[in-house]
């Protein structure tokens, strides 16, 4: 195999390793060598490919966030009416690897990092901004106050992530996360799903 492929194989092991290792672990508290051993790489060639845990654990949130991105993209492509996109966008933020317990792990900790790191804070802006803009585009024939609704919107659905990643209640439930999401929009603009 070309050199080049074996580079991307090892780092998407690599941010794999990562976000299993901290789901594991339950916090950020796991050392390159760990994620290394994980992945089945060495430590140093963890470090030469992203320098510090920190990198890789961006490196790890970028691979979530896209991951995210690639699913909410699939199913707003199917959704034909405002009503559904926020379905769709809701679907996606429970749906497929986005709410593992790995993932949830992940999310947490990044929001902590978010307090602290610059990069994280930007890169938590720019998908809350995201998220609020695409939420705001399908509730703006629904209701008098789309902005508002897609803000309350988001902070149900980060809250949904942090009081799981704070409870010991065993797997994350997709279809109650859903659930509490669409109630909360069919109040909000007077549309069920």
């Amino acid at each position: 195999m070309p050199r080049i492929g074996m580079m991307a194989l090892r780092k998407d092991a690599l941010v794999n390793a990562t976000i299993g290792e901290i789901g594991r672990k339950g916090s950020l508290d796991v050392t390159m060598g760990q994620i290394a051993s994980a992945a089945g790489v060495s430590s140093a060639l963890a470090h030469h490919y992203f320098g510090s845990k920190d990198e890789l654990f961006l490196a790890a949130m970028r691979a979530i966030l896209s991951e995210f991105g690639a699913e909410a993209r699939r199913a707003l492509a199917l959704a034909h009416t405002p009503r559904a996109r926020l379905s769709a966008l809701v679907q996606a933020s429970f749906g497929g690897r986005n709410f593992q317990p790995e993932v949830v792990a992940a999310w947490l900790n990044f929001y902590v990092l978010a307090q602290t790191q610059p990069q994280a804070a930007r890169l938590l802006r720019v998908y809350q901004q995201r998220l609020v803009s695409n939420l705001t585009h399908a509730l703006r024939p629904l209701c008098a106050d789309p902005k508002g609704v897609a803000r309350t919107t988001a902070a149900l659905i980060d809250g949904v992530y942090i009081r799981h990643a704070l409870t010991e209640a065993g797997p994350p439930e997709p279809f109650a996360a859903i659930t509490t999401l669409e109630g909360y929009l069919a109040l909000a603009t007077g549309h069920s799903k």
